[in-house]
């Protein structure tokens, strides 16, 4: 993509109303545009994160078994009133009436539509294990929207709700989706450290946040150190085998992690020996429940067991904050200067900076990079516009893409160009011919 072309509407400084880096980053490198409070437009870099994140979210669904679908963003109050959640979910619900004098609602979540598919799709028990997700737009009506997408009103969320016949079931169903989010956020660069939580508006006796340590973050934490220094790799695992994907659990839950909500004193200190004992603030990226049948009963979610008997389903639901994510990797992820974007998920993989446009022989040499390295795989934001270095150079910086390859008439006369890692900041002179393969080869490969 020529930059020329494209649409990166950045600021040079910072907007007095972002209170938070990534607030801040993303508002100057053109990715998000408020439209109203806790609202906004994703413009094409940001919506290009969006989109990577995603994807690797749906990939790691996909992978245990779970089944995409597309719900609606407006539901029915009538199934919320038979749950018992209408009038208790309290007022971040935006609650609207139809044309018609029906009462509806923007969904903050999903698991009483869900439930309503499951009971009209499923009869026996052979039909169990299901675990359906999707990824959808949600709304709450926070009272204070602050922090940019951390913490607004409209949001990207996707959510997954498993069924099974029984109890034990249902935990094998939870325990591979613990599995499944370590495995997400280890894909893009992050330890997002699972925390015994407080099940909130949504029920259930078990659950489960997934937080990334970050001085903005809103929750205070607690947590043993061996708990950080674990293998966070996306690492192999067989879905299907109860005890290996119970044992990566029993790795990761028996270590002492715990939110402020749900923190003992006491206890941190009979579990963890001092040395080991550390505390911070998180951001939660994901949440996840059991919650047996707790809405299957009422919605009358019932399928015959093998003995013939009617039997309420159990259920579960995990969600994963897609959009905060891209808040969240920057908080975790920046310098003074900008973005450092983990290459799963940067907008494109290299920035290609012209420092003469409009000299013949940069342009062509630039022409032809710009070709072979999007031969050979990678997507290139070609700085071609016609500004000073240092402005090309900032902005190239602020928008964070894993390399930057430099390219002026003194590298063109020597045959080199410079490739910069955004990371690390160290520079290489590469001979022009093998630029492309320089950076396939120095590129970390994904686990997808």
């Amino acid at each position: 993509m020529r930059l020329s072309q494209y649409f990166l509407p950045t600021l040079r400084d910072d907007p007095k109303e972002a209170e938070i880096v990534s607030h801040r980053f993303m508002l100057r490198a053109g990715m998000i545009r408020q439209e109203s409070a806790g609202i906004y437009s994703w413009l094409p870099l940001g919506l290009r994160v969006l989109k990577k994140i995603e994807q690797i979210v749906r990939e790691e669904q996909n992978r245990t078994g779970a089944i995409e679908v597309l719900m609606p963003t407006i539901q029915s109050a009538d199934l919320w009133r038979k749950s018992g959640r209408y009038d208790d979910y309290g007022k971040e619900m935006l609650r609207i009436t139809d044309r018609h004098d029906r009462e509806m609602l923007y969904g903050p979540t999903n698991e009483e539509m869900i439930t309503d598919i499951l009971r009209a799709g499923t009869q026996s028990y052979k039909d169990l294990p299901v675990n359906l997700y999707h990824i959808q737009w949600k709304f709450r009506d926070e009272v204070r929207p602050r922090f940019g997408i951390m913490r607004g009103r409209e949001f990207l969320m996707k959510d997954a709700y498993s069924f099974d016949l029984n109890a034990e079931d249902a935990v094998h169903s939870y325990n591979k989706m613990f599995v499944a989010y370590l495995r997400t956020y280890a894909r893009m660069g992050l330890k997002a450290i699972p925390m015994r939580a407080d099940t909130g508006p949504i029920g259930g006796d078990n659950s489960h946040e997934f937080l990334i340590l970050a001085d903005t973050g809103e929750s205070e934490v607690f947590f043993d150190k061996d708990l950080h220094d674990m293998d966070w790799s996306a690492f192999e695992v067989d879905y299907d085998d109860r005890d290996v994907v119970s044992g990566v659990v029993r790795d990761f839950t028996s270590k002492y992690a715990a939110t402020d909500e749900m923190y003992v004193e006491s206890e941190f200190h009979d579990k963890v020996e001092e040395k080991k004992r550390l505390s911070g603030r998180g951001i939660e990226v994901g949440h996840i429940f059991l919650f047996g049948t707790k809405y299957s009963e009422p919605l009358g979610a019932v399928v015959q067991d093998p003995d013939g008997k009617p039997v309420p389903v159990h259920s579960g639901s995990y969600g994963v904050g897609v959009s905060r994510l891209v808040g969240a990797i920057i908080e975790s992820s920046h310098d003074e200067n900008g973005i450092i974007w983990p290459a799963s998920v940067a907008p494109f993989d290299v920035g290609l900076i012209n420092l003469r446009a409009g000299d013949e022989a940069t342009d062509n040499a630039c022409q032809v990079l710009y070709d072979q390295m999007g031969d050979a795989g990678l997507d290139v934001l070609y700085d071609d516009k016609d500004d000073r270095a240092g402005g090309k150079f900032s902005r190239m910086d602020l928008i964070g893409l894993p390399w930057q390859v430099i390219i002026g008439p003194r590298g063109v006369k020597d045959g080199k160009a410079e490739v910069k890692n955004r990371a690390t900041g160290e520079r290489h002179d590469v001979e022009m011919s093998k630029v492309a393969a320089f950076l396939r080869d120095n590129s970390p490969e994904s686990s997808a």
